[in-house]
């Protein structure tokens, strides 16, 4: 049975192993509560992009991503809802970073 509060979980645990781009905290709530785990990822893939150089950048670009980042990002494509709120919450701040460092037109 599918259940998606334990495959947020694993999620969280497969960013937090993987990459600095994803960390998530506490449990989901509800489907149309909010989202605590989703907000902590987005907030630590938006920390990584401030922070980081555009050098670490374009060298991180083209890194094969581990079995948990794999997970993660899975997870994402298979929960449109999800996935929508992922993105409009680190579409700006990433987008503008890979502005400045050349990366996006």
């Amino acid at each position: 049975m599918f259940n998606a509060k334990a495959v947020l979980r694993r999620m969280v645990l497969t960013a937090l192993g993987g990459v600095a781009a994803l960390t998530f905290v506490g449990v989901a709530r509800a489907q149309y509560g909010q989202h605590p785990l989703l907000d902590a990822a987005a907030n630590r893939t938006i920390q990584k992009y401030q922070s980081s150089s555009c050098e670490q950048l374009w060298q991180q670009r083209g890194q094969p991503k581990s079995q948990r980042e794999q997970e993660a990002v899975n997870f994402l494509r298979s929960d449109p809802q999800m996935r929508a709120m992922f993105i409009n919450k680190v579409a700006a701040p990433v987008a503008n970073k890979l502005f400045e460092c050349g990366m996006i037109p």
